[in-house]
């Protein structure tokens, strides 16, 4: 038999229906895989054996049953830690919840049990989602599989490390200025952040709530489909759920086709400060977009400029809002409680202990941009600019029908090369921020290797609102083109682990 772990998701699923294989045996050759490669990568930090293998079970057993079974049904998948989930250590990458077990899922956790998805454990991330690289992280940083001396992007770096490395056909990440699609594009997978509001953020440890968007990571762009059906919808438990159909993305991925569309390629995403290799990779994507019968124009979004800085005010700013509820009083870590400290103290010292450098840097920025006197001056300017970077994409999508660009700067970089400049580490989201501040969907996907490194670079194609399908039609046009043209998928040019 194949290895499993190197089928897609939808192969999978359609083996397990036609009853060629169990999901049992599929979640053992894939927690198999977890032991045998996982010390190197770190890719998750919590491996449920149990909860999968039964999950895997009852799948099989309502198989055999004859009940009716979602499309996924047996399908493994690896969780950000940043859902909580029910039974499970949740933690988001710090120490302040580490040992936390959640009394209750997140929607999209509930979600992906009722498709029958089998969720092999949780995964490494950036402390609280803040940062560009997983390096952030309290319990150590996740490598890239292309090179485990090399940043597998953040901050959703496990659930695309896991993906690389065959650890898993399926992952759900967070993307609050990229985290979902910046990890996708070093590692060689595909990544998509859905329209604001179109996934539930129910259950979902928040950073900056009006930014945080779930959405799902897969090796195809068919399998990310079929994970953004699953967990898509409207949701009464979240008030920012958006009470609408979710576009056919599953029948836009299987029927890929850009012929008379117009393409717009952002002006403003090139130039000083880009990787040459990242550049030729994406002018041949360009040019192989003009090849299938879309008419590709250049479009000025000249605010997205201004996206960078006013994200680092917004984010921040939500982010010291979000985080003082962890104050030591009601669950997680709790220093200093010895009977002679007052509560303050005793939250003083937690957060101290609990946090790490990124967090804390985050939350003074933001607490200070929040502070009486600066409020209007720092972050009331920056919601300003955040409209008129909205009105760009209403613009652009006037004329055209997406828009692409390089989803990152550079291929991925070593571990620890910006830990002490956090501004080189913040570019890494240049390309990514501005759909965050606007809330439109983007995807980002593989289009090959930088010529100076071998390392992967992602393809980044941004939707109107609720136009999510657009970014599967063309997303699979491309694929498609490029597996005809490599004759096999990226990722079977990594090396092995």
């Amino acid at each position: 038999m194949a290895d499993l772990t190197r089928l897609t998701a939808a192969e999978t699923a359609a083996r397990i229906a036609a009853g060629e294989v169990s999901a049992v045996e599929v979640a053992q050759a894939h927690l198999d895989r977890i032991t045998e490669v996982d010390a190197k990568v770190h890719a998750f930090l919590h491996v449920d054996t149990e909860g999968a293998l039964n999950a895997a079970k009852a799948v099989d057993e309502r198989r055999a049953k004859g009940d009716a079974l979602g499309p996924l049904a047996g399908v493994p998948l690896a969780l950000k830690d940043v859902f909580v989930t029910q039974g499970v250590p949740t933690t988001c990458g710090s120490k302040i919840l580490e040992g936390w077990i959640p009394p209750y899922d997140a929607t999209v956790t509930r979600r992906l049990k009722e498709a029958g998805v089998v969720i092999l454990g949780k995964t490494n991330m950036d402390e609280f989602a803040m940062g560009s690289s997983t390096e952030n992280s309290a319990y150590g940083p996740t490598g890239n599989p292309w090179d485990l001396t090399r940043i597998p992007g953040g901050s959703g770096g496990g659930s695309a490390a896991a993906l690389a490395a065959f650890e898993a056909p399926l992952a759900i990440g967070t993307d609050t200025g990229g985290s979902i699609r910046q990890p996708g594009a070093v590692t060689g997978t595909v990544g998509v952040k859905p329209t604001y509001g179109s996934v539930s953020r129910y259950g979902l440890v928040a950073f900056s709530s009006s930014l945080d968007q779930g959405g799902p990571c897969a090796r195809t762009v068919l399998d990310a489909a079929l994970l953004h059906a699953a967990i898509a919808g409207h949701d009464p438990l979240d008030s920012t759920s958006i009470d609408a159909p979710v576009p056919d993305v599953v029948g836009a991925a299987r029927n890929g086709d850009v012929r008379g569309m117009r393409i717009g390629v952002v002006k403003e995403f090139g130039g000083d400060g880009y990787q040459a290799g990242v550049l030729e990779r994406f002018n041949e994507s360009v040019e192989l977009l003009r090849e299938l019968g879309a008419e590709v124009v250049e479009i000025s979004c000249p605010h997205f400029d201004y996206a960078m800085p006013a994200y680092y005010l917004i984010a921040p700013s939500e982010a010291s809002s979000n985080l003082a509820r962890f104050d030591a009083m009601r669950y997680g870590l709790r220093v200093g409680d010895n009977g002679d400290r007052s509560a303050e103290e005793v939250m003083s010292l937690t957060r101290e202990a609990g946090f790490g450098p990124e967090v804390k840097r985050r939350i003074m920025l933001g607490t200070y941009a929040l502070s009486s006197g600066y409020y209007d001056a720092y972050y009331g300017q920056a919601q300003k600019v955040r409209t008129l970077i909205a009105r760009d994409f209403d613009a652009a999508f006037a004329q055209v029908d997406v828009l692409i660009s390089p989803t990152t700067p550079t291929t991925a970089f070593p571990i620890g090369e910006r830990a002490d400049d956090p501004m080189a580490m913040y570019l890494a989201d240049l390309c990514t921020i501005p759909s965050n501040l606007a809330g439109n969907a983007a995807m980002s996907l593989p289009c090959g290797l930088a010529p100076e490194d071998g390392l992967p670079v992602g393809l980044q194609i941004i939707a109107p609102t609720m136009a999510d399908d657009r970014l599967y039609k063309v997303g699979a046009a491309v694929e498609a083109a490029f597996l005809d043209r490599w004759g096999a998928p990226l990722l079977d040019q990594a090396p092995a682990l």
